[in-house]
C-alpha cells in the first residue's frame, strides 16, 4: 500500500527504495522504481537494511507509511542517527464486523486455516471472532511471526504455526506443513 500510495504522489521513480519485504520490493518494482532492495523480513531488518547501505550523515530518510504501523522504522533509524521524514500516505481501516458467510463458515467448522500477516490483523480477527470460540477450535492460525500469533492467543485454536521467517513464502510454507499435520 505505501508503494501505491507513494507511486500516485510523485512521478520520480529516481529514488532508491527499501522494501521491508519482497511483495513489497515487486509492488516497488512494478511501479517502476529501478534501484529496489528488499529486507526480506520484519521492520528490523528494514532498519538494518538502511543501516548498512547508508550513512546518517548523508541526509533525511523518507519513510512512506499507513497512519498506523506495525513497528518502530523511525525510532529504529533516528536511534542510529538517521534524519527520517515520515509521511502517513494511506490508512488501513479494520473491519467492523465480519460478514454473516464468514461467520457462519466458522460457527459450521468449514475453515481449517486462517493467515494473519500483522499484530493488527490478528487483534482485529480476535475482537471480531467474539462468539466464535466454539468453531476457532477446528481451525488452524498461521501467523506471519511471534508477535503476530501472541495477539491470536484470546481464541481456542486447534493450533497456532508460526512462519519460520517474517515473509510470504514461510507463511505458506508454516500453512502447508500444519495442514499435512492435521
Amino acid at each position: 500500500n505505501g508503494v501505491r500510495a507513494f507511486a500516485d504522489a510523485t512521478a520520480r521513480r529516481d529514488f532508491r527504495a527499501f522494501a521491508v519485504g519482497d511483495a513489497t520490493a515487486a509492488a516497488a518494482r512494478a511501479a517502476g522504481f529501478a534501484d529496489v532492495i528488499s529486507a526480506q523480513g520484519a521492520v528490523d531488518d528494514l532498519a538494518t537494511l538502511v543501516m548498512s547501505r547508508l550513512k546518517a550523515k548523508d541526509g533525511a530518510v523518507f519513510h512512506a507509511a499507513a497512519s498506523v504501523t506495525a513497528g518502530d522504522l523511525q525510532g529504529l533509524l533516528e536511534a542510529a542517527g538517521f534524519s527520517v521524514r515520515r509521511a502517513a500516505l494511506y490508512e488501513a481501516v479494520p473491519s467492523v464486523r465480519l460478514s454473516d458467510t464468514t461467520r457462519i463458515a466458522i460457527a459450521q467448522h468449514q475453515i481449517d486455516a486462517a493467515l494473519f500477516f500483522s499484530p493488527r490483523n490478528a487483534a482485529t480477527f480476535v475482537r471480531l471472532a467474539a462468539g466464535l470460540e466454539e468453531g476457532c477450535k477446528h481451525m488452524v492460525a498461521v501467523a506471519l511471526s511471534s508477535a503476530v500469533a501472541e495477539k491470536l492467543a484470546p481464541l481456542p485454536w486447534r493450533r497456532v504455526a508460526v512462519a519460520a521467517a517474517p515473509h510470504e513464502a514461510a507463511l505458506l510454507a508454516a500453512l502447508e506443513s500444519s495442514m499435512a499435520t492435521s
